[in-house]
């Protein structure tokens, strides 16, 4: 029995030193978050790097092209919480597409895309409440008979979402983006000007350090 009461003691010693120490932690210092642990410890703030999947879907200015399919990349960026549940960052993101579409002698596809973000959410705990919007950029391919002619615009992009912080440095997150990207004067393949504008949904994960 002595020895049960002396390990209990032991034990709440240890949690006190352990207490008293993380205490005295800088302000910012992510704290893990766990099932025990009270949620409004959680804390967005740093830097993270993850990774999507996804769909597109869209159309092209001046075609009757329709060009969607599947899209996956990676994302990085930086969120501050400054002692709120405002939350204020910047991402950036790099896609590869496989959106395409072929109307008569014209096919059109948007190959690769890319977005560089502001982000502004309201943070519920480990749940996170976010829009977004800035710079968008990316490829758009044209092809008829034979012929290809390709153009990389900028244009912007809007969105929502929601992340939730699953473990210990991990997050899953869904979000919406409209991507409007600037027509350029396909000479060789329509004649005309043409640009790409589409939606996306995708969902991803990541890693914060």
């Amino acid at each position: 029995m002595n020895r049960i009461a002396l390990g209990a003691v032991a034990l709440i010693a240890a949690g006190w030193t352990v207490s008293a120490r993380a205490a005295d932690l800088p302000y910012g210092t992510r704290a893990p978050y766990t099932v025990n642990q009270p949620l409004n410890y959680y804390s967005w703030a740093g830097p993270y790097l993850g990774g999507n999947l996804g769909y597109e879907w869209g159309s092209v200015d001046n075609n009757p092209t329709k060009p969607s399919g599947f899209v996956g990349g990676v994302q990085a960026g930086y969120n501050w919480q400054a002692g709120t549940p405002w939350v204020f960052g910047v991402e950036g993101d790099i896609q590869a597409t496989g959106a395409s579409d072929t109307f008569a002698p014209w096919k059109f596809s948007n190959p690769w895309f890319g977005t560089l973000r502001g982000r502004v959410g309201y943070a519920l705990n480990n749940v996170l409440f976010y829009g977004t919007g800035g710079l968008a950029f990316g490829e758009l391919r044209g092809q008829t008979f034979g012929l290809t002619e390709t153009h990389t615009n900028a244009g912007w992009t809007l969105g929502l979402g929601a992340e939730v912080g699953l473990a210990p440095n991990w997050s899953a997150k869904i979000e919406y983006l409209y991507v409007d990207l600037n027509d350029s004067n396909f000479t060789t393949i329509t004649g005309v000007s043409n640009g790409s504008r589409f939606g996306l949904v995708r969902g991803g994960v990541n890693y914060h350090f």
